[in-house]
């Protein structure tokens, strides 16, 4: 799924949250010790949930209350500060069946995020001096070889670009399969051979031009890293990355291990569990990883320790930096980084039945998980917000503001034709604000934040401008992703009528 047909996918998926009655709400709530220890910041967090944009009188809601109105069983947050991980937390119940509650060592399907520590990984292997950043992956691959394209790829493609998602790659994502049927291999999933229920993956763009994200690329890297490695790789992650971590309640096991299941969330759609409990993901690189907030935590906190030049960690200092540092378009190696501000590095995820998030700083030791097993993604949104303003990270997701109005020529500043990431879009000056197109029906009234910073509350996402107004950026609800103004606006500016 590409571009805004994932973003309106997920907007859908809010909607058919409302739609249903939550049945999770039969469940009897969890007794407060359940969720694992509570301090001040987990009662803050329990306590005071805004949206980013508040009228004038409204007061915090609970954390309860939204997972009640946003349909989400249960969640789990995980908090880094100081370098340390400071606490973890659980709410709400594994499943509206069991109605067991989330503990701090629940698992959930961790989606996307499994990418972050695939490109660890696979960047500790290049160091290891098995396989070449820059080097055509075709030199690693046995089991399998991408098929040549002397026009898309006359040089083939590069684990940097795979990892970064600008090898021209095609296969946005996958949608899973249900427990019990026959899996694909990985070299079948790449074929889009049966029974694999997604197109081969080939070439569709350039190679090294354009960012155009690829679960196909990570895995055509999973059967690079297990040809180079000599191992599988669900093993070489053990080895390599999980267990030395200690995150001992983390594996790429697609089904999950019986000591997994024993402790395991759910996924659940429209406030009941999607059929066959969660979807089985061979596709282990892009989306096959079980873990807790907790164990992410330990990942991201290696991550941060080795950028700020400590050494002894997962890889060097020199290779973190080169991880952490944009390739194009906002997207590192395995992660997606912020063009302005203190530096920060994030990713998100997306399978049946599980909304998944983390963000944190790469210069000081602080940042947050937080996993859910269904429901809107906004509640994360709002969950991060909380902790960030409880514990003065401004930069994570601003504190929650009044709507702004202004002139119809500081509107006009932002109007025009926008191209970046997969997305197309229109901005709209109107005497009323901004509004934006992207294929819709009806054109959506942006919130106005400030001058340059706007949200659109059907897909729960903040945009900010550059100060020049020739591209903006997704800053919160989405992975950064940068949007280009093209040279000739397309109607920008509406008179009123």
């Amino acid at each position: 799924m590409r571009g805004i047909e994932r973003l309106v996918m997920r907007g859908a998926m809010v909607v058919a949250g409302f739609a249903a009655a939550p049945a999770f709400a039969l469940c009897p709530e969890p007794a407060a010790s359940a969720g694992g220890p509570d301090n001040a910041h987990t009662r803050y967090v329990e306590s005071h949930l805004l949206p980013p944009v508040i009228r004038k009188g409204d007061t915090p809601v609970t954390l309860a209350e939204r997972m009640r109105q946003y349909g989400v069983p249960g969640i789990s947050v995980a908090v880094i500060h100081d370098g340390k991980l400071a606490w973890a937390r659980g709410w709400g119940v594994r499943d509206v069946v069991s109605c067991k509650a989330v503990t701090p060592d629940t698992v959930f399907q961790s989606a996307s995020i499994s990418k972050v520590a695939t490109a660890v990984l696979a960047l500790r292997m290049v160091e290891q001096g098995k396989l070449g950043l820059d080097a055509n992956i075709d030199d690693a691959l046995r089991s399998w070889k991408l098929p040549a394209d002397p026009a898309l790829a006359p040089h083939g493609v590069t684990l940097r670009q795979l990892l970064s998602h600008t090898s021209g790659l095609g296969v946005h994502g996958f949608i899973g399969y249900m427990p019990g049927v026959p899996l694909p291999t990985p070299e079948q999933i790449l074929g889009g051979v049966p029974p694999a229920n997604t197109p081969a993956v080939r070439s569709v763009l350039p190679a090294g031009q354009t960012f155009e994200y690829s679960g196909g690329g990570y895995v055509v890297t999973q059967v690079a890293l297990a040809d180079a490695g000599g191992a599988p790789f669900a093993e070489l992650e053990r080895r390599e990355v999980l267990g030395p971590l200690g995150m001992t309640r983390s594996a790429f096991a697609m089904p999950p291990s019986p000591e997994l299941v024993a402790n395991l969330a759910f996924g659940h759609e429209n406030g009941s569990v999607v059929a066959g409990n969660y979807r089985v993901q061979p596709e282990l690189a892009p989306a096959g990883l079980w873990t807790t907030a907790a164990d992410l935590a330990r990942l991201i906190m290696d991550i941060q320790a080795s950028a700020q030049g400590k050494t002894g960690h997962r890889l060097s200092p020199a290779m973190t930096r080169q991880m952490l540092t944009a390739v194009k378009d906002n997207w590192g190696m395995g992660v997606a980084v912020y063009p302005s501000g203190p530096s920060r590095f994030m990713h998100d995820g997306v399978n049946v039945g599980y909304y998944v998030f983390m963000i944190a700083y790469a210069d000081k030791g602080e940042g947050v998980v937080v996993l859910t097993n269904g429901g809107d993604r906004r509640i994360v949104a709002d969950v991060v917000r909380a902790v960030a303003t409880d514990y003065g990270w401004p930069d994570i997701a601003a504190p929650a503001s009044e709507e702004k109005t202004l002139s119809l020529a500081e509107y006009a500043k932002a109007a025009g034709h926008f191209v970046g990431g997969g997305l197309d879009v229109v901005l709209e000056a109107r005497p009323g604000g901004l509004y934006a197109n992207a294929g819709a029906p009806v054109a959506e009234r942006l919130v106005t934040l400030s001058a340059r910073r706007f949200r659109s509350e059907s897909l729960g996402i903040t945009v900010e401008f550059t100060p020049d107004f020739s591209s903006f950026t997704m800053i919160e609800g989405s992975p950064p992703m940068k949007l280009v103004r093209m040279e000739a606006p397309a109607s920008p500016v509406k008179k009123a009528t």
